[in-house]
């Protein structure tokens, strides 16, 4: 119990404290004017509040993956606790924070735009692509989830639902922000705090204790916590899939100073919603042993629709799980919506055509929810890996962006770099081990993983040396002038 309540805490300090430092570093100036105001188009561009910008961007994050990606954590015990704090403040609220504002500093350009202004061309193409497959797939995921957990306590079908969720997803993505996002996000935002409130007040009613911290690993499959852990629990902690989304937002900021409420702190909201989780999937079922054999039974959604319906009543249960029927379908619709505005971008730069008009974006999302709904009827677990995987290869791009963003700038990029260098090291590992990518020995994934991680790190030094060199050079140019 100290544990939890010490995590939730230090996510709340973090805020605080880490979240202004990392303002400080970006440098903020509500002088500049954003592109709201700049680019206001009625459909994308627009003036938003703060407080609805910044419940719009933690319902868009805050998918199923902090309550299914931290009950599936959970397994490995206490030390998720660790990750979600750790990875939230340092990493994920960092992530979120420089996806958002980089964004907003280049009118509201999204995400592979970004990696392509600071990362090079070749690497923005490879990264539309990835970041598009991702959207399908999270797109196809969120629509699944809610349909799933929506056919256990209703007389509908799962096909029907998934149809309905899918009409919604589709109208939201196409018409303007203020239309329906902006109107029923609020409602949503609602139903999510009383869900959040009600399970977090409900553990300390369990009949098993909070579990305090320990370094063990729990996991009754005897999974090893690096890296499987960091890519089990990611949106709780970091999701790169945040990158595609903080930019819907960075075209309705009013000033830049709102940047750390809204991206900064949703994550923060996000690490949180995956505390609770994490912690009541330890807590309820008394052992991580016994959670397995409910995860098996029933799948994460059987998990939360048991401990939602348990602690709360059948009415406050059913609150509770429509909170976490929002969530996913929160996402999913603005996965649509940005990856629209992506492909967007992509066609204008490869044709040179305009792809600004609305009934030509509108035509954008038929190539991208055909292949999401299509995905929705294959196996929710194997979707779900490769959203994983995919997710935290796009979070250590985005990092590497936001470094070499802030060694561009002469600015301290180490609260980058090194939350990027840690990432690296993650998914390196995580892309040779894993069932879903080359399925190798754990210790010969340790070892490929941490040659690709050097051959990266070489790869910054060298563009430091170079940028340094550049700026000297610049300097003695400016004293002989």
């Amino acid at each position: 119990m100290v544990t939890f309540i010490a995590s939730i805490l230090l996510l709340i300090v973090g805020y605080i404290v880490y979240g202004k430092v990392v303002e400080r570093i970006f440098g903020i100036n509500d002088k500049n004017p954003t592109p709201a105001y700049t680019s206001n188009d009625g459909l994308d561009y627009m003036p938003m509040s703060w407080w609805k910008a910044s419940l719009i961007q933690l319902l868009n994050i805050a998918g199923t993956g902090p309550i299914f990606g931290a009950i599936m954590g959970a397994l490995y015990g206490p030390v998720a606790f660790i990750w979600i704090v750790i990875g939230c403040i340092f990493a994920g609220a960092v992530h979120d924070y420089f996806s958002g504002m980089v964004s907003l500093r280049h009118n509201g350009a999204q995400f592979p735009t970004i990696v392509g202004k600071y990362l090079g061309e070749k690497l923005k193409i490879i990264t539309t692509i990835v970041s598009i497959f991702l959207m399908i797939l999270v797109a196809a995921a969120f629509t699944a989830a809610p349909a799933q957990l929506l056919t256990q306590i209703t007389p509908f079908n799962f096909t029907t639902w998934l149809i309905i969720i899918f009409v919604y997803l589709i109208l939201a993505a196409v018409l303007p922000i203020n239309k329906i996002i902006g109107r029923v996000y609020p409602v949503f935002g609602a139903i999510l705090i009383f869900m959040v409130v009600s399970i977090g007040i409900g553990m300390f009613f369990f009949d098993h204790p909070i579990p305090n911290l320990t370094l063990s690993n729990l996991h009754p499959g005897e999974l090893p916590i690096w890296p499987l852990l960091m890519v089990t629990i990611s949106c709780g902690a970091i999701s790169g899939f945040h990158s595609t989304q903080s930019p819907i937002l960075s075209r309705t900021l009013k000033k830049e100073s709102e940047g750390r409420k809204v991206f900064f702190g949703a994550m923060i909201g996000e690490g949180i919603i995956a505390l609770i989780w994490a912690a009541a999937g330890m807590t309820f079922f008394g052992s991580t042993g016994a959670l397995q054999t409910a995860l098996d039974a029933g799948g994460p959604a059987g998990v939360v629709n048991e401990i939602s319906l348990t602690t709360l009543g059948t009415f406050g249960g059913i609150l509770a799980i429509l909170g976490i029927v929002v969530l996913p379908i929160t996402t999913g619709d603005t996965a649509l919506r940005s990856s629209r505005m992506m492909l967007a971008e992509l066609l204008t730069q490869l044709t040179k055509k305009d792809f600004k008009g609305k009934g030509k974006l509108a035509l954008l999302i038929i190539p991208i929810a055909g292949p999401a709904l299509y995905l929705t009827t294959i196996d929710y677990s194997f979707l779900w890996r490769y959203v994983g995987g995919s997710n935290q290869i796009v979070a250590a791009v985005m990092l590497w962006t936001a470094a070499m963003y802030l060694v561009k700038n002469n600015k301290f990029h180490w609260i980058c770099s090194i939350p990027a260098l840690f990432m690296t090291a993650v998914v390196s590992t995580y892309v040779f081990y894993a069932p879903e990518g080359f399925n190798l020995d754990y210790g010969i994934s340790m070892i490929l993983g941490m040659v690709i991680w050097l051959a990266v790190l070489v790869w910054f030094v060298r563009q430091l040396i170079k940028h340094k060199t550049a700026s000297n050079y610049e300097d003695s140019d400016v004293k002989l002038g």
